[in-house]
């Protein structure tokens, strides 16, 4: 028997990899597993030279547990160690620079790990001791046994061991009994090892018998070890992907699409990406791409490798051509990481383009799910944006897709403004803008719909690329001024007639649920007595910030509307003349002495017209103040009963009431109100 020192002359590698890799010590079984896997593959491959005569074709990785004695031993069948072997892989840590390397990053295990390849020492973060017991594959080798307890002291002797490859027996620290379970056991396997291309048997089948369930003899396999990706393109089915995805997401629909990578220079990548059906609101799920290495699962956290905006989707990608640390679990960024990230959002595009050209009514029958990852990767990767630019869509209340390019033919003659702009209209609900739709409709324009999580963000990206686009809610203002062209109508209402009827229609707007303000325009005859419109840019910022916490500011200013009254249409008018009518005897003394006071001012005006403020005497300050003071008074006394007139007046109410449905406004008692009134004013 043989006893030694580690080969690596500090005293920390130990501590550090229990302390700094613990919260991350599940790995270890993988490691192990890995390990053992990678011996067997070799095997083969020296039996497919010839070096090695033995039969290779039922080879296995097996996992046991032992709750009795406290171990869990991964076996192979693979080349094994001889003792030389042992001293070299296990035993010489050491190589150049590594006292230095390990003092430098000592607090930086995830360094550690991948940079040494320390795979092997990651079962001391959960065993007191581990045992390897080891036989090479080559004729008349002599078995070995190998125990360190994890410190740099290990001993070294011959054992018996009937076959060629390796036993790797874990001591489980006591803290760490649950990895003896073999629920827990079945759970990293499956996560871990799912794929890999060596069986890993762990225990056997069971079934139920009697009212429990019971081992059969039939070995308990973990994995499959040809997964879909690792098969050619042309030897699969669109069911075969179907059923692969279901075995990743059991619980999610059916995907949209999917793309097949397979590359293997300048760099080897391979796996399956699948566009997912999004029924919820947007949120961006991370975890949702599995990244392999060699078959063996290292994480669901893909960032750096696959492009942000393509974290929403879902799959596998494998390459063992990503650098990788933390027991291949965290990544560095590279050239290589670059270029392929490069070469999926080319991939990606290429497979969308090719979708579009070859079965465009398959792709506008999906395009309501799929434009979220086209959008949002136009608004985060400007390489993707060119890319697929020709393929986005836009579609319209009819529920006709168009290009780009498409829509803008199809509309630039028509809704293009007096200023060379085209305007693109746009609803974001059919049934609550329906009337502003028809509208708009009315005068031969067309309407868009937008009403994804990103159509905000996109309509500004749109617009920032094109300076002459822009894009408007069909219920942002009234049409004339949505598309203003040369000619303009301007209301024949005196600023007089306009406040003394902005007075009475104030009277009965809400007080809560937004800030109101009354406009007044010539909209013609036919078109609808009052309009409720909202700002666009203050609707869009409000929209953003929802997404956006750092918008704030809008996200808190509640809403705000115009209500438009069209001075054109008969009841309108009618209300003008009624007012003008009742209120006469009331308002026409207290207009004679707001005219009186301001002539009163307009004189002290004229007296000191060429005096600067502090030669103006006091005497004429004061008698100005008296009569603004007085002035204001009246005006308040005048609002005052033109408001009293307008609540009572049911035209007014029901013409605001009709405007605030047709928004999906009116709600509650104001609503039941509304009904009432709409019966008296029937009989």
């Amino acid at each position: 028997m043989a006893t030694g020192k580690i080969g690596v002359s500090t005293q920390n590698l130990f501590p550090i990899i229990k302390k700094f890799l613990y919260s991350d010590h599940e790995i270890f079984l993988r490691e192990i597993v890995s390990n053992a896997v990678d011996a067997t593959q070799k095997l083969k491959v020296l039996a497919s030279s010839g070096e090695f005569k033995g039969d290779v074709s039922n080879l296995r990785v097996r996992v046991k547990a032992d709750k009795e004695a406290g171990t869990l031993t991964v076996s192979d069948s693979g080349i094994g160690m001889t003792q030389e072997e042992v001293e070299k892989y296990i035993n010489q840590i050491a190589f150049s620079g590594a006292e230095e390397f390990l003092e430098k990053h000592k607090d930086d295990a995830a360094t550690i790990i991948g940079h040494f390849g320390l795979g092997f020492y990651s079962a001391f973060m959960v065993s007191d001791k581990v045992e390897i017991v080891t036989k090479s594959y080559k004729e008349g080798a002599q078995a070995v046994k190998w125990t360190g307890e994890g410190d740099t002291e290990y001993t070294l002797e011959n054992t018996e061991k009937a076959e060629h490859g390796t036993d790797i027996i874990m001591y489980i620290s006591e803290e760490e009994k649950d990895f003896l379970e073999d629920s827990k056991i079945q759970e990293l396997l499956t996560k871990y090892c799912k794929f890999l291309p060596i069986e890993i048997v762990f225990g056997k089948k069971k079934e139920w018998k009697d009212g429990k369930q019971m081992d059969t003899d039939e070995d308990n396999i973990i994995n499959d070890t040809t997964p879909l990706w690792t098969r050619k393109p042309a030897e699969l089915k669109e069911e075969d992907y179907l059923k692969f995805y279901h075995e990743l997401y059991p619980m999610a629909q059916d995907p949209l699409f999917h793309i097949h990578l397979n590359v293997d220079y300048p760099f080897n990548l391979t796996g399956i990406l699948y566009f997912p059906k999004i029924d919820n609101k947007f949120e961006i799920q991370k975890n949702k791409i599995q990244l392999y290495s060699n078959q063996v699962f290292v994480s669901d956290s893909v960032e750096g490798i696959v492009p942000e905006y393509l974290t929403l989707l879902h799959g596998v990608i494998d390459s063992p051509d990503i650098p990788l640390n933390v027991s291949r679990s965290y990544l560095q960024s590279d050239r290589n990481v670059k270029k392929i990230s490069s070469h999926i959002t080319k991939k990606v595009a290429d497979s969308l383009t090719d979708i579009f050209k070859n079965s465009r009514e398959d792709y506008e029958k999906k395009w309501d799910d799929l434009k979220v990852f086209i959008q949002y990767g136009m608004l985060t990767d400007e390489k993707f944006a060119e890319r697929a630019n020709s393929i986005v869509l836009l579609k319209d209340t009819e529920g006709k897709y168009f290009t780009l390019e498409e829509y803008e033919n199809l509309v630039k003659v028509n809704q293009t403004d007096k200023d060379n702009n085209i305007v693109y209209l746009y609803a974001t609900d059919v049934q609550e803008q329906y009337t502003y739709i028809q509208a708009a409709k009315d005068k031969g324009y067309d309407v868009l719909i937008m009403d994804g999580q990103l159509d905000t963000h996109f309509i500004n990206h749109l617009e920032q690329k094109n300076a002459n686009h822009k894009f408007l809610r069909v219920d942002s203002d009234v049409l004339d001024k949505l598309i203003p062209k040369n000619e303009s109508k301007t209301t024949d209402w005196s600023e007089a007639e306009q406040n003394e009827i902005r007075d009475v229609f104030n009277a009965q707007l809400p007080k809560e649920g937004g800030m109101y303000m009354v406009n007044f325009e010539a909209l013609g005859e036919t078109a609808e007595p009052v309009v409720i419109t909202r700002s666009e840019f203050m609707r869009r910022m409000k929209e953003m910030a929802a997404m956006n916490p750092g918008m704030g500011f809008y996200g808190a200013m509640g809403d705000q509307f115009t209500l438009v009254i069209n001075t054109d249409h008969k009841l309108v008018k009618g209300i003008l003349t009624d007012e003008q009518k009742q209120m006469a005897d009331k308002l026409n003394p207290i207009d004679f002495e707001i005219k009186e006071n301001e002539g009163k001012c307009a004189e002290i005006d004229e007296l000191n017209k060429d005096k600067k403020e502090e030669e103006i005497p006091q005497v004429d300050k004061d008698r100005k103040k008296e009569y603004t003071d007085k002035i204001n008074e009246l005006e308040k006394q005048k609002r005052t009963l033109l408001e009293e007139y307008g609540k009572g007046n049911k035209v007014v109410g029901q013409l605001i009431d009709l405007a605030l449905l047709a928004n999906g406004l009116l709600k509650g008692e104001a609503l039941d109100r509304f009904v009432k009134r709409s019966v008296e004013l029937i009989k």
